[in-house]
Protein backbone atom coordinates (compact mmCIF):
# COMPACT_ATOMS: atom_id res chain seq x y z
CA UNK A 1 0.00 0.00 0.00
CA UNK A 2 0.88 3.77 -0.34
CA UNK A 3 1.87 5.40 2.69
CA UNK A 4 -1.08 6.40 4.60
CA UNK A 5 0.45 9.58 6.53
CA UNK A 6 -2.76 11.88 6.28
CA UNK A 7 -2.37 14.89 3.40
CA UNK A 8 -4.71 17.46 5.05
CA UNK A 9 -4.81 17.14 8.66
CA UNK A 10 -2.00 16.65 10.82
CA UNK A 11 -3.81 16.96 13.66
CA UNK A 12 -7.38 17.33 14.68
CA UNK A 13 -7.86 19.26 17.65
CA UNK A 14 -5.99 22.42 16.15
CA UNK A 15 -7.44 22.18 13.06
CA UNK A 16 -11.09 21.68 13.89
CA UNK A 17 -10.31 24.60 16.38
CA UNK A 18 -8.43 27.28 14.45
CA UNK A 19 -11.09 26.35 11.43
CA UNK A 20 -13.22 29.33 9.54
CA UNK A 21 -15.72 29.13 6.93
CA UNK A 22 -15.19 31.53 4.27
CA UNK A 23 -17.88 34.30 3.52
CA UNK A 24 -17.76 35.89 -0.01
CA UNK A 25 -20.18 37.53 -1.25
CA UNK A 26 -20.10 35.53 -4.98
CA UNK A 27 -19.22 31.68 -5.87
CA UNK A 28 -19.78 29.57 -8.39
CA UNK A 29 -18.16 25.68 -8.60
CA UNK A 30 -17.67 25.87 -12.62
CA UNK A 31 -16.18 29.26 -12.75
CA UNK A 32 -14.51 29.71 -9.12
CA UNK A 33 -13.18 26.25 -9.26
CA UNK A 34 -13.18 24.33 -12.25
CA UNK A 35 -11.76 27.28 -14.60
CA UNK A 36 -9.25 27.53 -11.87
CA UNK A 37 -7.49 24.12 -11.74
CA UNK A 38 -7.98 24.77 -15.56
CA UNK A 39 -5.77 27.98 -15.56
CA UNK A 40 -3.15 26.46 -13.18
CA UNK A 41 -3.09 22.80 -14.10
CA UNK A 42 -4.75 22.69 -17.93
CA UNK A 43 -3.53 19.35 -19.06
CA UNK A 44 -3.74 17.57 -15.76
CA UNK A 45 -6.30 14.81 -15.37
CA UNK A 46 -9.59 15.73 -14.26
CA UNK A 47 -11.83 13.06 -15.04
CA UNK A 48 -10.87 9.45 -16.02
CA UNK A 49 -13.90 7.32 -17.15
CA UNK A 50 -14.38 3.53 -17.85
CA UNK A 51 -17.02 0.95 -18.84
CA UNK A 52 -17.64 -2.40 -18.21
CA UNK A 53 -16.89 -3.05 -21.68
CA UNK A 54 -13.43 -1.87 -20.86
CA UNK A 55 -13.86 1.66 -22.88
CA UNK A 56 -12.02 4.70 -21.98
CA UNK A 57 -12.33 8.19 -21.46
CA UNK A 58 -9.58 10.44 -20.28
CA UNK A 59 -10.73 14.52 -19.87
CA UNK A 60 -7.97 17.41 -18.44
CA UNK A 61 -9.05 20.04 -16.58
CA UNK A 62 -8.96 22.30 -19.63
CA UNK A 63 -11.02 19.59 -21.68
CA UNK A 64 -13.67 19.66 -18.66
CA UNK A 65 -14.05 23.60 -18.86
CA UNK A 66 -14.52 23.47 -22.36
CA UNK A 67 -17.18 21.06 -22.59
CA UNK A 68 -19.20 22.58 -19.61
CA UNK A 69 -19.12 25.58 -21.53
CA UNK A 70 -20.29 24.38 -24.37
CA UNK A 71 -23.03 22.31 -21.63
CA UNK A 72 -23.89 26.19 -20.51
CA UNK A 73 -24.32 27.56 -23.67
CA UNK A 74 -26.44 25.07 -25.21
CA UNK A 75 -28.42 25.08 -22.24
CA UNK A 76 -29.21 29.04 -22.52
CA UNK A 77 -29.53 28.79 -26.47
CA UNK A 78 -32.71 26.41 -25.17
CA UNK A 79 -34.46 29.28 -23.42
CA UNK A 80 -33.15 28.09 -19.78
CA UNK A 81 -32.28 30.85 -17.71
CA UNK A 82 -30.78 31.52 -14.42
CA UNK A 83 -33.07 29.90 -11.47
CA UNK A 84 -35.12 27.42 -13.67
CA UNK A 85 -34.71 24.14 -12.52
CA UNK A 86 -34.04 20.92 -14.14
CA UNK A 87 -34.59 17.55 -13.35
CA UNK A 88 -31.32 15.20 -14.61
CA UNK A 89 -31.33 11.24 -14.52
CA UNK A 90 -28.24 9.70 -16.56
CA UNK A 91 -25.85 7.32 -15.95
CA UNK A 92 -22.43 7.46 -14.82
CA UNK A 93 -21.24 8.84 -18.25
CA UNK A 94 -19.22 12.02 -18.77
CA UNK A 95 -21.83 14.04 -19.85
CA UNK A 96 -23.18 14.24 -16.97
CA UNK A 97 -20.48 16.11 -15.11
CA UNK A 98 -20.66 18.41 -18.42
CA UNK A 99 -24.14 19.24 -17.86
CA UNK A 100 -23.88 19.54 -14.16
CA UNK A 101 -20.93 22.16 -14.39
CA UNK A 102 -23.08 23.79 -17.58
CA UNK A 103 -26.08 23.98 -15.36
CA UNK A 104 -23.56 25.81 -12.24
CA UNK A 105 -22.08 27.93 -14.73
CA UNK A 106 -25.74 29.26 -16.14
CA UNK A 107 -27.15 29.23 -12.72
CA UNK A 108 -29.66 26.54 -13.32
CA UNK A 109 -30.88 24.75 -10.64
CA UNK A 110 -30.32 20.67 -11.23
CA UNK A 111 -32.13 18.13 -9.43
CA UNK A 112 -30.43 14.94 -9.83
CA UNK A 113 -32.37 11.38 -10.12
CA UNK A 114 -31.26 7.75 -10.00
CA UNK A 115 -32.06 6.11 -13.29
CA UNK A 116 -33.45 2.89 -11.26
CA UNK A 117 -36.33 5.77 -11.00
CA UNK A 118 -39.90 4.55 -12.08
CA UNK A 119 -42.51 6.61 -14.40
CA UNK A 120 -44.65 7.37 -11.46
CA UNK A 121 -41.22 8.59 -9.60
CA UNK A 122 -40.33 11.38 -12.14
CA UNK A 123 -43.60 11.91 -12.38
CA UNK A 124 -43.71 13.09 -8.73
CA UNK A 125 -40.42 14.95 -9.25
CA UNK A 126 -41.16 16.82 -12.00
CA UNK A 127 -45.15 17.86 -10.24
CA UNK A 128 -43.67 18.39 -6.93
CA UNK A 129 -40.46 20.48 -7.88
CA UNK A 130 -42.07 22.72 -10.74
CA UNK A 131 -39.40 21.79 -13.02
CA UNK A 132 -38.71 23.13 -16.43
CA UNK A 133 -36.62 20.96 -18.54
CA UNK A 134 -35.49 17.50 -18.33
CA UNK A 135 -32.20 15.92 -19.37
CA UNK A 136 -32.03 11.96 -19.74
CA UNK A 137 -29.70 9.67 -21.47
CA UNK A 138 -31.10 7.55 -23.97
CA UNK A 139 -30.89 4.67 -22.18
CA UNK A 140 -33.75 6.56 -20.06
CA UNK A 141 -35.91 7.50 -22.40
CA UNK A 142 -38.32 4.67 -21.82
CA UNK A 143 -39.31 6.03 -17.97
CA UNK A 144 -40.15 9.51 -19.72
CA UNK A 145 -42.93 7.60 -21.84
CA UNK A 146 -46.43 9.61 -20.90
CA UNK A 147 -44.68 11.86 -19.34
CA UNK A 148 -44.86 14.29 -21.94
CA UNK A 149 -46.94 17.61 -20.76
CA UNK A 150 -46.21 16.93 -17.38
CA UNK A 151 -46.40 20.07 -15.06
CA UNK A 152 -44.47 22.94 -16.19
CA UNK A 153 -41.95 20.86 -18.73
CA UNK A 154 -41.14 22.09 -21.69
CA UNK A 155 -37.96 21.43 -22.58
CA UNK A 156 -36.85 17.57 -23.37
CA UNK A 157 -33.27 17.43 -23.91
CA UNK A 158 -32.24 13.25 -24.64
CA UNK A 159 -28.34 12.89 -24.53
CA UNK A 160 -27.18 10.29 -27.05
CA UNK A 161 -28.46 9.40 -30.53
CA UNK A 162 -31.86 8.12 -31.40
CA UNK A 163 -34.10 10.24 -29.48
CA UNK A 164 -38.02 10.86 -30.76
CA UNK A 165 -39.59 14.25 -31.10
CA UNK A 166 -39.91 16.64 -28.67
CA UNK A 167 -36.23 15.41 -27.30
CA UNK A 168 -33.12 17.55 -28.80
CA UNK A 169 -30.47 15.91 -29.04
CA UNK A 170 -26.74 16.35 -27.34
CA UNK A 171 -23.63 15.84 -27.51
CA UNK A 172 -20.38 17.00 -25.52
CA UNK A 173 -18.24 16.33 -28.69
CA UNK A 174 -19.02 19.53 -30.32
CA UNK A 175 -16.77 22.00 -27.75
CA UNK A 176 -16.06 25.15 -30.18
CA UNK A 177 -16.74 27.96 -27.30
CA UNK A 178 -15.94 30.95 -30.12
CA UNK A 179 -14.60 34.58 -28.29
CA UNK A 180 -18.15 35.60 -28.43
CA UNK A 181 -19.88 33.45 -25.83
CA UNK A 182 -22.46 33.64 -23.83
CA UNK A 183 -21.71 35.85 -20.65
CA UNK A 184 -24.08 34.27 -17.40
CA UNK A 185 -24.80 36.23 -14.53
CA UNK A 186 -22.92 35.83 -11.99
CA UNK A 187 -24.59 33.33 -8.33
CA UNK A 188 -24.36 34.79 -4.86
CA UNK A 189 -23.60 32.18 -2.18
CA UNK A 190 -27.17 31.98 -1.66
CA UNK A 191 -28.59 31.71 -4.70
CA UNK A 192 -29.67 27.96 -5.44
CA UNK A 193 -27.64 25.39 -6.75
CA UNK A 194 -29.02 21.95 -6.40
CA UNK A 195 -32.64 19.97 -5.45
CA UNK A 196 -31.77 17.07 -4.05
CA UNK A 197 -34.99 14.35 -2.81
CA UNK A 198 -34.24 12.60 0.19
CA UNK A 199 -34.55 8.73 -0.14
CA UNK A 200 -38.09 8.41 1.40
CA UNK A 201 -37.47 5.74 4.25
CA UNK A 202 -40.59 7.17 6.42
CA UNK A 203 -42.40 8.79 3.63
CA UNK A 204 -42.92 10.51 0.01
CA UNK A 205 -39.06 12.09 -0.60
CA UNK A 206 -39.02 15.60 0.80
CA UNK A 207 -36.93 18.41 -1.72
CA UNK A 208 -33.42 19.43 -0.23
CA UNK A 209 -32.44 22.48 -1.24
CA UNK A 210 -29.04 23.28 -1.57
CA UNK A 211 -27.30 26.81 -2.19
CA UNK A 212 -24.08 27.82 -4.35
CA UNK A 213 -22.18 27.91 -0.80
CA UNK A 214 -23.50 24.81 0.95
CA UNK A 215 -22.51 22.22 -1.47
CA UNK A 216 -20.14 23.99 -4.18
CA UNK A 217 -18.22 25.32 -1.01
CA UNK A 218 -19.60 23.47 1.71
CA UNK A 219 -17.43 20.08 0.27
CA UNK A 220 -14.38 21.42 0.39
CA UNK A 221 -14.29 20.17 4.30
CA UNK A 222 -15.20 16.72 2.46
CA UNK A 223 -12.74 16.84 -0.10
CA UNK A 224 -9.73 18.05 1.94
CA UNK A 225 -10.60 16.55 5.51
CA UNK A 226 -12.27 13.44 5.26
CA UNK A 227 -11.63 12.27 1.49
CA UNK A 228 -7.77 13.84 2.16
CA UNK A 229 -7.41 14.34 -1.39
CA UNK A 230 -4.66 16.41 -3.16
CA UNK A 231 -4.06 17.36 -6.68
CA UNK A 232 -2.07 14.44 -7.08
CA UNK A 233 -4.53 11.67 -5.85
CA UNK A 234 -6.51 9.71 -8.06
CA UNK A 235 -10.01 9.40 -6.30
CA UNK A 236 -13.16 6.75 -6.49
CA UNK A 237 -16.52 7.03 -4.81
CA UNK A 238 -18.60 4.03 -5.66
CA UNK A 239 -21.86 5.78 -6.21
CA UNK A 240 -25.40 6.53 -8.75
CA UNK A 241 -25.58 10.01 -10.52
CA UNK A 242 -28.28 10.40 -8.53
CA UNK A 243 -27.05 10.06 -4.95
CA UNK A 244 -25.84 13.09 -2.90
CA UNK A 245 -22.91 10.54 -2.03
CA UNK A 246 -22.70 11.95 -6.30
CA UNK A 247 -22.04 14.97 -5.14
CA UNK A 248 -19.97 14.22 -2.27
CA UNK A 249 -17.12 12.04 -3.90
CA UNK A 250 -17.87 12.12 -7.17
CA UNK A 251 -18.23 16.04 -7.60
CA UNK A 252 -18.04 19.05 -5.52
CA UNK A 253 -15.06 16.85 -2.93
CA UNK A 254 -12.71 15.32 -5.75
CA UNK A 255 -13.10 18.58 -7.25
CA UNK A 256 -12.43 20.64 -4.86
CA UNK A 257 -9.07 19.75 -4.42
CA UNK A 258 -7.86 19.20 -7.91
CA UNK A 259 -7.61 15.72 -7.52
CA UNK A 260 -8.48 13.25 -10.41
CA UNK A 261 -12.42 12.25 -10.83
CA UNK A 262 -12.43 8.24 -11.37
CA UNK A 263 -15.32 6.71 -12.45
CA UNK A 264 -16.29 3.23 -13.38
CA UNK A 265 -19.15 2.93 -14.96
CA UNK A 266 -21.22 -0.23 -14.73
CA UNK A 267 -24.81 -0.82 -15.81
CA UNK A 268 -25.61 -4.35 -14.60
CA UNK A 269 -24.87 -6.53 -11.19
CA UNK A 270 -22.60 -5.29 -8.93
CA UNK A 271 -18.92 -7.21 -9.69
CA UNK A 272 -16.99 -7.04 -6.50
CA UNK A 273 -13.85 -8.45 -8.34
CA UNK A 274 -14.10 -6.20 -11.22
CA UNK A 275 -13.85 -3.36 -8.72
CA UNK A 276 -11.29 -4.27 -7.20
CA UNK A 277 -9.49 -4.41 -10.96
CA UNK A 278 -10.64 -1.33 -12.06
CA UNK A 279 -8.47 0.15 -8.30
CA UNK A 280 -5.37 -1.49 -9.24
CA UNK A 281 -5.73 -0.65 -13.29
CA UNK A 282 -6.65 2.90 -12.69
CA UNK A 283 -4.08 3.64 -9.68
CA UNK A 284 -6.91 4.79 -7.84
CA UNK A 285 -5.67 6.36 -4.35
CA UNK A 286 -8.42 6.70 -2.30
CA UNK A 287 -11.76 5.44 -2.61
CA UNK A 288 -15.04 5.26 -0.95
CA UNK A 289 -18.22 2.59 -0.74
CA UNK A 290 -21.32 1.98 1.17
CA UNK A 291 -21.27 -0.81 3.68
CA UNK A 292 -22.92 -3.09 1.01
CA UNK A 293 -20.18 -3.07 -1.37
CA UNK A 294 -17.43 -3.09 1.72
CA UNK A 295 -19.46 -6.82 2.64
CA UNK A 296 -19.05 -7.58 -0.80
CA UNK A 297 -15.57 -6.63 -1.41
CA UNK A 298 -14.36 -8.65 1.40
CA UNK A 299 -15.34 -11.90 -0.05
CA UNK A 300 -13.03 -11.55 -2.57
CA UNK A 301 -9.15 -12.84 -2.28
CA UNK A 302 -7.82 -9.40 -1.79
CA UNK A 303 -4.77 -10.80 -2.07
CA UNK A 304 -5.05 -11.99 -5.74
CA UNK A 305 -5.34 -8.33 -6.63
CA UNK A 306 -3.34 -5.39 -6.85
CA UNK A 307 -3.90 -2.69 -4.62
CA UNK A 308 -0.63 -1.23 -3.59
CA UNK A 309 -1.71 2.28 -5.13
CA UNK A 310 -4.28 2.52 -2.33
CA UNK A 311 -3.60 5.09 0.79
CA UNK A 312 -7.02 5.97 2.19
CA UNK A 313 -10.31 4.42 1.91
CA UNK A 314 -13.93 4.95 3.50
CA UNK A 315 -17.19 3.78 3.99
CA UNK A 316 -20.69 6.11 4.66
CA UNK A 317 -24.11 5.74 4.09
CA UNK A 318 -24.87 3.01 6.82
CA UNK A 319 -22.63 2.09 9.65
CA UNK A 320 -20.26 -0.29 8.49
CA UNK A 321 -19.84 -3.59 10.65
CA UNK A 322 -16.72 -4.48 12.64
CA UNK A 323 -15.98 -7.95 10.90
CA UNK A 324 -15.71 -6.16 7.56
CA UNK A 325 -13.75 -3.18 8.71
CA UNK A 326 -11.00 -5.72 10.35
CA UNK A 327 -11.30 -8.22 7.03
CA UNK A 328 -9.82 -5.42 5.12
CA UNK A 329 -7.53 -4.22 7.15
CA UNK A 330 -5.83 -7.65 7.74
CA UNK A 331 -5.68 -8.10 4.02
CA UNK A 332 -4.70 -4.65 2.89
CA UNK A 333 -3.48 -2.83 6.16
CA UNK A 334 -5.87 0.08 5.87
CA UNK A 335 -8.57 0.88 8.08
CA UNK A 336 -11.98 1.82 6.32
CA UNK A 337 -12.97 4.87 7.68
CA UNK A 338 -16.82 5.80 8.43
CA UNK A 339 -18.46 9.43 7.98
CA UNK A 340 -21.21 10.92 8.71
CA UNK A 341 -23.60 13.11 6.99
CA UNK A 342 -26.87 13.38 5.03
CA UNK A 343 -28.36 14.53 1.62
CA UNK A 344 -29.48 17.45 3.61
CA UNK A 345 -25.22 18.06 5.13
CA UNK A 346 -21.38 17.47 3.56
CA UNK A 347 -19.68 15.44 5.88
CA UNK A 348 -20.24 16.73 9.81
CA UNK A 349 -18.73 13.72 11.30
CA UNK A 350 -15.77 11.58 10.51
CA UNK A 351 -12.85 9.42 11.04
CA UNK A 352 -10.33 11.42 9.91
CA UNK A 353 -7.05 10.54 9.11
CA UNK A 354 -5.29 12.01 11.80
CA UNK A 355 -7.67 10.41 14.51
CA UNK A 356 -6.65 7.23 15.87
CA UNK A 357 -9.46 5.10 14.56
CA UNK A 358 -12.27 3.30 16.76
CA UNK A 359 -13.82 0.14 15.44
CA UNK A 360 -17.48 1.01 15.20
CA UNK A 361 -17.21 5.25 15.76
CA UNK A 362 -18.19 7.21 12.79
CA UNK A 363 -15.28 9.61 14.62
CA UNK A 364 -15.65 13.42 15.45
CA UNK A 365 -17.10 16.86 14.43
CA UNK A 366 -15.94 18.22 11.01
CA UNK A 367 -14.01 21.68 10.85
CA UNK A 368 -16.05 23.95 11.02
CA UNK A 369 -19.06 21.93 12.86
CA UNK A 370 -20.37 22.01 16.01
CA UNK A 371 -21.73 18.66 16.54
CA UNK A 372 -23.42 17.16 19.50
CA UNK A 373 -26.21 14.40 20.81
CA UNK A 374 -29.28 16.44 22.58
CA UNK A 375 -32.38 15.61 24.50
CA UNK A 376 -36.01 16.86 24.10
CA UNK A 377 -34.63 20.27 25.14
CA UNK A 378 -32.01 21.27 23.32
CA UNK A 379 -29.70 20.69 25.97
CA UNK A 380 -26.43 17.72 25.37
CA UNK A 381 -26.73 14.89 26.89
CA UNK A 382 -24.17 12.91 29.38
CA UNK A 383 -21.27 11.09 27.97
CA UNK A 384 -22.27 7.87 27.18
CA UNK A 385 -25.93 8.54 27.18
CA UNK A 386 -27.73 8.37 24.00
CA UNK A 387 -29.62 11.21 22.24
CA UNK A 388 -30.41 13.32 18.59
CA UNK A 389 -27.80 14.12 16.58
CA UNK A 390 -27.74 17.51 16.36
CA UNK A 391 -25.55 20.15 14.97
CA UNK A 392 -25.30 24.14 16.08
CA UNK A 393 -26.86 26.67 13.61
CA UNK A 394 -26.83 29.74 15.54
CA UNK A 395 -25.36 32.28 16.29
CA UNK A 396 -23.86 31.28 13.04
CA UNK A 397 -25.17 28.48 10.48
CA UNK A 398 -22.57 26.34 9.54
CA UNK A 399 -21.81 26.68 5.52
CA UNK A 400 -22.08 23.15 4.56
CA UNK A 401 -25.80 22.65 5.73
CA UNK A 402 -28.77 22.89 3.73
CA UNK A 403 -30.87 25.70 2.93
CA UNK A 404 -34.25 24.28 3.48
CA UNK A 405 -36.94 21.66 2.91
CA UNK A 406 -38.85 23.62 0.00
CA UNK A 407 -42.48 23.68 0.36
CA UNK A 408 -42.67 21.73 3.88
CA UNK A 409 -43.12 23.88 6.66
CA UNK A 410 -43.53 21.25 8.79
CA UNK A 411 -40.06 19.43 8.23
CA UNK A 412 -38.17 22.55 8.38
CA UNK A 413 -40.01 23.12 11.94
CA UNK A 414 -39.13 19.42 12.70
CA UNK A 415 -35.55 19.59 12.45
CA UNK A 416 -35.54 23.05 14.76
CA UNK A 417 -34.22 22.40 18.48
CA UNK A 418 -33.61 25.53 20.24
CA UNK A 419 -29.77 26.47 18.36
CA UNK A 420 -29.59 23.26 16.68
CA UNK A 421 -30.74 21.57 13.70
CA UNK A 422 -31.94 18.01 14.48
CA UNK A 423 -30.96 15.36 11.67
CA UNK A 424 -33.18 12.71 12.90
CA UNK A 425 -30.54 10.06 13.92
CA UNK A 426 -29.98 8.98 17.42
CA UNK A 427 -26.14 8.43 18.70
CA UNK A 428 -23.79 8.55 21.32
CA UNK A 429 -20.76 10.20 22.43
CA UNK A 430 -17.92 8.99 24.31
CA UNK A 431 -15.73 10.65 27.07
CA UNK A 432 -13.02 10.97 24.66
CA UNK A 433 -15.51 13.01 21.91
CA UNK A 434 -15.93 10.01 19.09
CA UNK A 435 -19.65 9.57 18.31
CA UNK A 436 -21.46 5.74 17.79
CA UNK A 437 -24.22 5.75 15.30
CA UNK A 438 -27.47 4.21 17.07
CA UNK A 439 -29.89 4.42 14.66
CA UNK A 440 -32.66 6.65 13.19
CA UNK A 441 -34.97 8.12 15.80
CA UNK A 442 -38.05 6.29 13.98
CA UNK A 443 -36.50 3.60 14.07
CA UNK A 444 -34.83 2.74 17.69
CA UNK A 445 -37.02 -0.01 19.25
CA UNK A 446 -38.00 0.21 23.14
CA UNK A 447 -38.28 -3.04 24.57
CA UNK A 448 -38.48 -4.04 28.73
CA UNK A 449 -37.34 -0.51 29.12
CA UNK A 450 -34.30 -0.70 27.31
CA UNK A 451 -33.65 1.22 24.07
CA UNK A 452 -32.28 -0.84 21.12
CA UNK A 453 -30.75 0.35 17.53
CA UNK A 454 -31.80 -2.24 14.94
CA UNK A 455 -27.95 -2.09 13.38
CA UNK A 456 -26.15 -3.43 16.53
CA UNK A 457 -28.82 -6.60 16.24
CA UNK A 458 -28.52 -6.38 12.10
CA UNK A 459 -24.71 -6.31 12.96
CA UNK A 460 -24.63 -9.65 15.40
CA UNK A 461 -26.98 -11.59 12.77
CA UNK A 462 -24.82 -10.70 9.88
CA UNK A 463 -21.75 -11.92 11.74
CA UNK A 464 -23.63 -15.68 11.22
CA UNK A 465 -22.45 -17.74 8.48
CA UNK A 466 -26.06 -18.54 7.31
CA UNK A 467 -26.59 -14.57 7.47
CA UNK A 468 -27.03 -12.54 3.74
CA UNK A 469 -28.87 -9.86 5.06
CA UNK A 470 -30.64 -8.85 8.16
CA UNK A 471 -33.25 -6.30 8.95
CA UNK A 472 -34.21 -5.23 12.72
CA UNK A 473 -37.78 -3.25 13.77
CA UNK A 474 -39.57 -3.06 17.07
CA UNK A 475 -43.25 -4.85 16.93
CA UNK A 476 -45.98 -4.29 19.97
CA UNK A 477 -46.06 -6.49 22.37
CA UNK A 478 -48.01 -6.55 25.42
CA UNK A 479 -45.73 -7.63 27.50
CA UNK A 480 -42.47 -5.44 26.72
CA UNK A 481 -43.86 -2.66 25.03
CA UNK A 482 -41.58 -3.41 21.55
CA UNK A 483 -40.42 -6.72 21.06
CA UNK A 484 -37.07 -7.24 18.14
CA UNK A 485 -38.25 -8.89 15.33
CA UNK A 486 -35.89 -10.12 12.66
CA UNK A 487 -36.21 -10.84 8.59
CA UNK A 488 -33.06 -12.37 7.41
CA UNK A 489 -32.71 -12.91 4.13
CA UNK A 490 -30.23 -16.42 4.20
CA UNK A 491 -26.97 -17.27 2.08
CA UNK A 492 -26.79 -19.73 -0.33
CA UNK A 493 -26.86 -23.05 1.12
CA UNK A 494 -29.08 -22.40 4.54
CA UNK A 495 -32.98 -23.07 4.38
CA UNK A 496 -35.18 -21.60 6.31
CA UNK A 497 -36.06 -23.69 9.60
CA UNK A 498 -37.31 -23.18 13.58
CA UNK A 499 -33.87 -24.61 14.54
CA UNK A 500 -32.03 -22.17 12.19
CA UNK A 501 -34.24 -19.32 13.96
CA UNK A 502 -33.35 -20.84 17.44
CA UNK A 503 -29.49 -21.15 16.86
CA UNK A 504 -29.77 -17.07 15.38
CA UNK A 505 -31.69 -15.97 18.41
CA UNK A 506 -29.04 -17.14 20.29
CA UNK A 507 -25.68 -16.24 18.52
CA UNK A 508 -27.25 -13.02 18.82
CA UNK A 509 -27.24 -13.47 22.75
CA UNK A 510 -24.17 -14.27 22.97
CA UNK A 511 -22.44 -11.40 20.91
CA UNK A 512 -24.46 -8.66 21.92
CA UNK A 513 -26.13 -8.02 25.11
CA UNK A 514 -29.33 -10.57 25.57
CA UNK A 515 -32.31 -8.21 25.96
CA UNK A 516 -31.00 -7.12 22.25
CA UNK A 517 -31.87 -10.93 20.75
CA UNK A 518 -34.98 -11.05 18.38
CA UNK A 519 -38.23 -12.69 19.92
CA UNK A 520 -39.17 -13.02 16.30
CA UNK A 521 -37.34 -14.02 13.38
CA UNK A 522 -38.77 -14.24 9.65
CA UNK A 523 -37.14 -15.91 7.10
CA UNK A 524 -37.59 -13.50 3.89
CA UNK A 525 -36.20 -13.67 0.42
CA UNK A 526 -35.77 -10.35 0.03
CA UNK A 527 -35.87 -7.15 2.29
CA UNK A 528 -37.79 -4.06 0.77
CA UNK A 529 -35.15 -1.33 -0.12
CA UNK A 530 -35.49 2.53 -1.28
CA UNK A 531 -33.77 2.88 -4.74
CA UNK A 532 -30.48 4.41 -2.83
CA UNK A 533 -30.48 0.86 -0.89
CA UNK A 534 -31.54 1.84 2.10
CA UNK A 535 -34.05 -0.23 4.10
CA UNK A 536 -37.15 0.64 4.46
CA UNK A 537 -37.89 -0.90 8.16
CA UNK A 538 -41.35 1.32 7.93
CA UNK A 539 -42.70 -0.66 5.32
CA UNK A 540 -41.63 -3.77 7.72
CA UNK A 541 -43.32 -2.34 10.57
CA UNK A 542 -46.46 -2.19 8.15
CA UNK A 543 -45.79 -5.93 6.93
CA UNK A 544 -48.68 -7.74 8.54
CA UNK A 545 -47.45 -10.67 10.73
CA UNK A 546 -46.55 -13.90 8.93
CA UNK A 547 -48.74 -16.83 10.22
CA UNK A 548 -47.24 -19.04 12.21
Amino acid sequence: MSSTAPRNMRDYASTHRDFRWARPEFFNFSTDVVDRHAAERPESLALLWSDESGRGQRFTWQGVRQRSLHAAQFLAGLGLKKGDRVFIMMPRVPEWWFLVLGCIRAGIVFMPGTPMLTPKDIRYRLVAADASAVIADVSCLDRFEGLVGTGRVETWVAVGEGAPSPWVGYASGTVGIGAHGLEFPRTRVDDPLLIYFTSGTTGMPKMVLHTQASYGMGHEVTGKYWLDLTPEDRHLTLSDTGWAKCAWGKLFGPWSQGACNVVYDFRGRFDAARLLTVLGTQRVTTFCAPPTAWRALVLQDLKAFDLSSLRHVLSAGEPLNPEVIDAWKEATGLHIREGYGQTETVVVVGMFPALEPRVGSMGKPSPGFTVAVIDEQGQEVAVDKEGDIAVRVAPERPVGLFQEYLGDAAANAACRREDWYVTGDRAVRDADGYFYFVGRADDVIKTSGYRVGPFEVESALLEHAAVAESAVIGVPDDKLGQKVKAFVVLAPGHAPSQELAKELQEHVKRVTAPYKYPRDVEFVTELPKTVSGKIRRAELRATPPKPG
